[in-house]
């Protein structure tokens, strides 16, 4: 048969779909659709990708594990733990890594995507988070992200247990002594999980419930609608040349972005698949079953859990005694506070800043991270926060390898919780706002070329050149802060006087942390010296400008626009 029939084939195949789903119009407008190509948009599809191969090995594992509590011998090939009692659930764990062809892969592959999709995830909420993506109309896709992240982080605890061996039994007991601290409904809660006293028999079926069937439709379901969203609302883009809050600059869908978005999936795969083979990871026939009267040295629970594990290490001894309730803080306050602060200001802070700003526009066009610094500088505080507390879950660790006292690392790390986000806002801040002053000079007097010249005085200057377009187009579209109106001259409220911000406390606040956080910190103006060069510097820049501009970037393709 010729193949010239196929093409006719292929038409008649769409043409009989169409003609009973009408969906030609509907892929025909959609595989036109733009996307930008900054390659910061690829870190959520790091993400998306390797929930797909969670959800494909994870379904390989499903077939072997035996998700039951009942104390069984063990009778396989580990010599090691020959004849040792041990739990269904770690005995068929054991089979997975020894006896499954392939099950040893499989179950790491299924691990490194677990700790790849919890890490793109939270890369990808900080780069919308600097960049303020997250501002209308995508408030509810934010908000969208972070249950997401919540959910993901439940599902790696749930999952992390189920071998129940040694390590994730560690964990499974802190669990579970959280629960019971909790006033009131703690004891009620910890039954609930456990099934009676822990540990019980029930735990770790309910886990395997959870972890296999309830937080993944979750989990599906709300990144099907983050998808959707995104999709209706288009991608925000980068501040640049040609790129309005209108339009799209970018590639199309197909073939441009499907294409890519598929090599980008193969990559990903590879990589985990790769690591999977040469990376080992929690080896848990090494830890043994897990028994509640065992414990191990030097335990550490995966990064994405660890800032809590750091949290219950630095927290003193605490409780309160009070109409015969005992309120253990020592345990309350780092399981709760740390998440509660974190989470929480995920949660709000897209309404925080537009109730302090006033900002109600909508925003296609993204933030330079510099030009919005308290903004970026609470982001770095609050990772500063986090990684504290994630390097001191390691405090013994490291204080028995650098041959450091133990109590003098948790004191420093008691005092560094505190000072470090502290300073690391500070910092941030004025890094933030000495960039906007390298900006503005570079518009102003050009970009320093290396080239030194003697004027006809004996004068040696450097010559200045103009920045390439595509850069002075992003430095160009910087936006001034939002500040409330009215609130820049009178200290009142949104449209106030400062006689009714006497009269109302919360719109004075408002109106003074309106002045603080907006507002334009360092302005473009090109006359301004930012830097401290001298007003021959402008006079060369414009002697400059007749000579070749430095780079490919004044001969940059005109960009493709959509919507």
């Amino acid at each position: 048969m010729s193949t010239g029939s196929i093409p006719g084939r292929l038409a008649h195949t769409s043409g009989f779909l169409d003609e009973r789903l009408g969906a030609a119009k509907f892929l025909k407008r959609n595989m036109r659709k733009i996307f930008p190509d900054h390659w910061t948009f690829l870190l959520g599809e790091v993400a998306l990708y390797s929930f797909v191969i969670l959800l494909l090995t994870g379904t390989f594992l499903t077939f072997f594990f035996n998700p039951s509590m009942e104390e069984v011998p063990y009778g396989g090939p580990y010599s090691p733990l020959k004849g040792v009692m041990m739990s269904q659930a770690y005995a068929s764990s054991l089979d997975i890594n020894f006896d499954v062809r392939g099950g040893l892969l499989m179950r790491q592959m299924h691990h490194w995507a677990a700790l790849l999709f919890i890490g793109g995830m939270m890369i990808h909420m900080l780069r919308v988070f600097f960049n303020g993506a997250y501002r209308k109309p995508r408030e509810l896709n934010w908000v969208i992200g972070v249950l997401l992240l919540m959910l993901a982080l439940a599902e790696g605890l749930t999952g992390y247990s189920l071998p129940d061996d040694l390590l994730s039994g560690a964990g499974l007991r802190i669990t579970a002594s959280v629960l019971l601290s909790l006033p009131l409904v703690g004891t009620w809660l910890s039954f609930l999980l456990v099934g009676g006293e822990y540990p019980g028999e029930d735990i770790i079926p309910r886990f395997y419930s959870m972890h296999i069937l309830l937080i993944p439709g979750i989990l599906l379901a709300l990144i099907t609608a983050h998808l959707i969203l995104t999709w209706v609302l288009k991608h925000t883009q980068m501040p640049g040349k040609g790129r309005t809050n209108d339009n799209v600059v970018g590639a199309p869908t197909y073939p441009s972005f499907m294409f890519k978005s598929g090599a980008y999936f193969m990559f990903t795969f590879g990589v985990v698949a790769l690591l999977g083979t040469f990376a080992q990871i929690n080896p848990i026939w090494l830890y043994g079953p897990y028994t509640p009267a065992d414990i191990s040295a030097g335990t550490q629970p995966d990064f994405y859990l660890a800032f809590l594990d750091g949290a219950l290490r630095l927290m003193p001894s605490w409780e309160i005694n009070f109409l015969g309730y005992t309120l253990p803080m020592s345990v309350l306050v780092p399981a709760l506070a740390p998440m509660g602060i974190i989470l929480t200001g995920l949660l709000l802070y897209p309404f925080a800043e537009r109730w302090v700003t006033g900002d109600r526009r909508e925003h296609n066009i993204v933030d330079r991270p510099r030009n919005n610094p308290h903004r970026t500088a609470i982001g770095l505080a609050a990772i500063t926060f986090y990684g504290i507390l994630w390097l001191m879950a390691s405090n013994d660790v490291l204080a028995a390898f650098f041959h450091l006292s133990l109590n003098a690392m948790t004191y420093t790390g008691r005092v560094l919780i505190f000072v470090g986000p502290v300073l690391a806002y500070f910092i941030t801040y004025r890094i933030c706002l000495g960039l906007q002053r390298r900006d503005a000079a570079a518009l102003g007097h050009g970009v320093e070329t290396g080239v030194i010249k003697r004027r006809p005085t004996g004068e040696y200057i450097e010559v200045h050149v103009p920045p390439l377009e595509s850069i002075e187009a992003q430095v160009r579209g910087k936006e001034p802060v939002p500040v409330l109106e009215g609130a820049a001259g009178d200290g009142g409220g949104e449209g106030a006087s400062p006689h009714d911000g006497k009269h109302h406390p919360l719109r004075a606040l408002r109106a003074k942390m309106s002045r603080a956080y907006g507002g334009e910190k360092v302005p473009l103006g090109g006359d301004q010296d930012h830097d401290g060069h001298g007003a021959h510097d402008g006079h060369e820049d414009r002697e400059g400008r007749d000579r070749a501009a430095v780079g490919p970037g004044t001969s940059e393709n005109r960009p493709r626009r959509g919507t």
